[in-house]
């Protein structure tokens, strides 16, 4: 198995390699700059500036200048946010996000499998009927539709909820059902399709023939085989729940580090979006080799040493 981690990360080297390079050239295409503002500043101190963090210096040298940092594990100072540097708020902000992409995942996990396999025990009743309704309701409404809509009503026209703000529970409740919305439409329509496909499985029916409760079958037997698409499904997934709080974290105010990303696109702050592009995409691939090595546990029959 040690052989295995070791190829899958130095393959990871070219595919960050590409991503940097990639958004590296996209945002410094992006019309403006990070000094470019409503109040001209003065040729002197604009010189100045661009001497500074070396943007009079040639696109290409830019590059090799941030590259070589990057393998220093520097990120750069913020052109924004001054006495900051990047990685101080990445720091600052991925708790926030980690937090609440950590509760929109265990929800969607826990209502998902419990909706998806009253799905697959109740195949072509109103039950399964009712929950694949609610499931293709929860793909097709976006979390940035839905968001506003949760916090108008149990914000704004019941009071029962705040809108803004973050530290106690009570602000955490809004953001994470809207960020896990679509999580749970999707774990619960995996599991039903899983669950049905290991119910009518071979050892399925020798375990029926053989006495065993319903409830035994389903948690020793069924249950491994049905979880291990989901397992798949769930590294990409954790990753993109963080990415995607994005949004979520903008409509209610949250510290998160999604905040700090749009706010470096909107402000041409190059490094807070290169240092963010890199934290995320690294996140991915970690959670993938995880989820990779999670399969070994969950079926033995997969071998890493061939």
């Amino acid at each position: 198995m040690l052989n295995y981690v070791l190829k899958r990360v130095l393959s990871t080297i070219p595919t960050l390699f590409i991503i940097i390079t990639i958004a590296f050239f996209m945002i410094r295409m992006a019309p403006g700059g990070p000094f470019d503002s409503e109040r001209p500043v003065p040729a002197e101190i604009a010189e100045n500036l661009d001497r500074v963090y070396h943007l009079n210096d040639p696109l290409p040298v830019q590059y090799a200048h941030y590259v070589w940092n990057l393998l220093h594990g520097d990120f750069g100072p913020s052109f924004k946010y001054q006495d900051y540097t990047v990685t101080e708020l990445i720091s600052l902000g991925f708790p926030v996000s980690l937090k609440l992409g950590f509760l929109a995942m265990f929800l969607a996990l826990l209502i998902g499998l419990v909706l998806g396999s009253i799905a697959a025990l109740r195949q072509n009743s109103w039950a399964d009927y009712t929950v694949m309704s609610f499931a293709m309701t929860g793909i097709t409404v976006p979390n940035f539709v839905m968001a506003p809509i949760l916090a108008l009503v149990f914000g704004v026209f019941l009071g029962w909820l705040p809108v803004a703000g973050w530290g106690e529970l009570k602000h955490f409740v809004l953001p994470v059902i809207a960020l896990s919305l679509p999580q749970i439409a999707t774990v619960a329509r995996m599991t039903r399709a899983s669950l049905i496909e290991t119910l009518h499985s071979p050892f399925i029916r020798t375990a029926k023939a053989k006495g065993m409760p319903t409830h035994i079958i389903l948690l020793r037997h069924a249950s491994k085989s049905t979880l291990l698409p989901i397992i798949s499904w769930l590294g990409p997934a954790f990753a993109a729940i963080i990415t995607g709080s994005v949004v979520i974290e903008q409509i209610f105010g949250l510290p998160g580090i999604g905040r700090y990303f749009v706010q470096g696109a909107l402000n041409r702050d190059y490094t807070l979006v290169m240092g963010v592009v890199v934290f995320y995409a690294v996140l991915i691939i970690v959670m993938n080799l995880v989820v990779d090595l999670l399969y070994k546990v969950l079926d033995p029959r997969v071998r890493y040493d061939a």
